[in-house]
């Protein structure tokens, strides 16, 4: 075989490469995506993130410790369970590469347009530094339905 097959081989190798992912990165991305629905009665991801938002930002004069105040309202049609993740940074946009402080809030019995509150109690925080506080991220769980007890 010459340099010349050889060299042509390649190109058809990697027009073949190319060709696969043309052709399969479409259903890749729609399976990824169709992925984060959630089940049916459940309110969407982005309804759920939109239904959470963090109201007070302080750092506890005695512990030292950053506390968020968080509020929910909660979307139709189901009683449910939020678990909210707070974050906590120094700055309003994050530094690459940096991790931030995370605390999860649970906030049961949320029922559909009632607004719950739950405080999210962070780390000790520097003296000099103003904390900034934000929904990192937040899910529902519906609650089953209780049954009445008989004779009560």
């Amino acid at each position: 075989m010459g340099v010349s097959a050889l060299k042509w081989q390649g190109w058809l190798v990697g027009l073949m490469v190319l060709a696969g992912l043309l052709m399969f990165a479409p259903l890749g991305l729609y399976v990824w995506a169709s992925g984060e629905a959630g089940e049916p009665g459940e309110p969407p991801p982005r309804a759920v993130a939109g239904a959470v938002r963090v109201t007070a930002c302080r750092i506890d004069p005695a512990s030292r410790r950053v506390v968020a105040g968080v509020e929910v309202t909660g979307s139709p049609p189901r009683l449910g369970v939020y678990v909210v993740t707070v974050e906590f940074r120094d700055r309003e946009e994050p530094e690459p590469g940096a991790r931030a402080a995370q605390v999860l809030v649970k906030v049961p019995g949320v029922a559909p347009g009632a607004t719950e509150h739950g405080e999210a109690v962070g780390p000790v925080w520097p003296a000099a530094t103003v904390p900034w506080c934000g929904v990192a991220g937040a899910d529902f769980t519906p609650s089953e339905p209780t049954e009445a007890v008989p004779g009560l």
